[in-house]
Order: structure tokens, then sequence, then C-alpha cells
């Protein structure tokens, strides 16, 4: 039953809250849906932490698409061998998963040790931040530690079909029996997180910057250059 409800039950649910979270923040809370920017507030820390947390988070989900979601038979078609494919995931997955424990740890002291970014900060920022560091704490010493201490784990046997599996409504729950504990409570970590997007600023996850390239470049003036323009203005 316990099986049941981790590997069937609990996926959909929190799929669902993700989905209706997001719907209704669309429709109700589009204002909020952006991250506020607190470069205004902290500069050094910020320009360090948060691209090391944006490129590993990106190169972190093309990792796991790669493994979670191409079939294991499809590398095999490629000439490319078990060994080969779990050097280039402990390697490229140990990485990125660095990159964004390192950087989530900056920004995470960032938030506690700067007044103006702590004063600022809401409980779902806070929550946002833990939750990702949990998350990627477990998946990088999973890649790092787990895969080259104890055992290469196969998770592209067990997890990889279970995952794909719920996509066609036929969860395959018998496949995570056999996955090793920290394994599932990754997995279990990582729904939670997801279904918890909606009601952070993680929110922005979801917003694709396609306009971003052609958008209009801002622009930004002194206060006191326009001050000093004004008194030469008025002075003639």
């Amino acid at each position: 039953m316990a099986d049941i409800f981790w590997w069937v039950i609990f996926p959909y649910i929190t799929g669902l809250i993700m989905i209706i979270g997001l719907l209704y923040r669309f429709a109700y809370g589009q204002i909020s849906w952006a991250a506020p920017s607190t470069e205004f507030f902290e500069k050094r820390w910020l320009r360090i932490g948060s691209p090391l947390f944006h490129w590993g988070i990106l190169l972190a989900l093309i990792g796991h698409l790669m493994g979670m979601v191409v079939p294991m038979e499809f590398y095999h078609w490629l000439g490319v061998s078990d060994h080969m494919y779990h050097i280039g995931a402990i390697a490229g997955g140990g990485f990125a998963g660095l990159m964004v424990v390192v950087g989530l740890v900056i920004l995470l002291i960032r938030k506690m040790t700067v007044d103006p970014v702590r004063v600022h900060a809401s409980f779902a920022d806070f929550f946002s931040v833990i939750a990702l560091l949990v998350v990627a704490g477990t998946g990088t010493y999973m890649s790092i530690v787990y895969n080259l201490t104890v055992v290469s784990y196969e998770y592209r046997a067990t997890i990889g079909p279970w995952f794909r599996s719920l996509f066609i409504f036929q969860p395959k729950y018998d496949l995570m029996t056999t996955v090793p504990l920290l394994f599932k409570l990754h997995v279990i970590f990582a729904f939670g997180l997801f279904a918890s997007i909606p009601f952070t600023h993680l929110v922005h996850f979801y917003s694709l910057p396609v306009k971003y390239p052609v958008r209009a470049p801002q622009q930004y003036r002194s206060r006191n250059r326009y001050r000093k323009k004004k008194d030469e203005t008025l002075g003639t």
C-alpha cells in the first residue's frame, strides 16, 4: 500500500497541485509572477551565486531529461555503453550539482546576512532555497559519492521507466520497490518541490524569455546627473 501511495498517488497529487496552482497564479497573480530583483541591495554575492545556480540548474535539467526521459535502449542504439554513460553522468551530473549547491549556499547566506535582502525576503523565499538545496544536495551526493563509493546505480532501468509510465497513466510502481532509499527520497523531495513552485518566486521557472533577445533595452539614468542637468536648464 505504501508503494502505491508514493509511486502512484503522490506523483499525481503533487502534479495536480502544481498545475492548478500555476493556472490560478497566472489568472490572478501575474503581477507577482516574476522574481523581484534584489541587486540594488547587494551585488557582489548575487553576481556569483545567481549565475552558478541558474547555469547549474539548466545543466542538471538537461541531464535529468537525458537520463529519465530518454530510454536506455536509445543509448545502446547509438553505441553508448552503460560504462560510458555512467562516466558522463557522474562527471556532468556531479559538476552541475556542485554548481547548484554552491550557488544556493551563497544565495542563502546572502539572504540571511545582508539586512535589506533579509527584510524583503518572505518565508516562501527561504523555503524555496532550502527545498532546492535539499533536492540538489541529495542529487549531488548520489552522483558523486554514492555512485563512486557504493555502486553505480542504474536508475535508467527502474526510475526512468517508472517516471515515463506516469505520463501514459499506467504507473509501473513495482519498479520502485528495489530502488535504494536515498534515490527514493530524492524523487519524493523533487515532486514535493514541484508542487510548491506556484506558491513561491520559483514560478518564473515556467516563463520562457522568448522576447528577451528582441526587446528594447532598458535605460537607467543617474539621479545626480539628472539633477545637475535640470539645475543647468533652470539656471539658463
